[in-house]
């Protein structure tokens, strides 16, 4: 089992940045792709960004070009850098591990998520 533990969020105006981190602890050998979704309310849970061991990356295209992921492996931690933050960004971000790209059913280990709220 992996313990997922987010931190970073936070409230932004329009066009600022925020940073999320996210540390892994536990079976960590089991991880390979290290993924961020999010949730806004009244939605479902949409594919942010994942990151694999090789340190391939992908993106969903509302993300192109505005936010970063990227990995330590010997801290087992994940970063998204999010800037140029619009509004619509505002959700619950969760960190998730072990899984495959953009498919949340796939990932086995799930953060309690982390807030960012974006102002207008």
């Amino acid at each position: 089992q992996v313990q997922l533990e987010e931190s970073g969020g936070g409230l932004v105006q329009a066009g600022g940045s925020l940073r999320l981190s996210c540390t892994a602890s536990g079976r960590t050998f089991r991880m390979d792709a290290m993924g961020w979704f999010r949730q806004a309310p009244g939605k479902e849970r949409e594919f942010v960004a994942a990151i694999m061991w090789s340190g391939a990356y992908y993106y969903a295209d509302s993300v192109k070009g505005r936010f970063t992921i990227s990995r330590d492996n010997a801290k087992n931690t994940v970063y998204l850098q999010m800037d140029s933050l619009k509004p619509e960004d505002t959700a619950v971000y969760y960190c998730a591990a072990g899984g495959r790209i953009d498919y949340a059913p796939s990932y086995a280990s799930w953060g309690q998520g982390t807030q960012v709220t974006v102002g207008s």
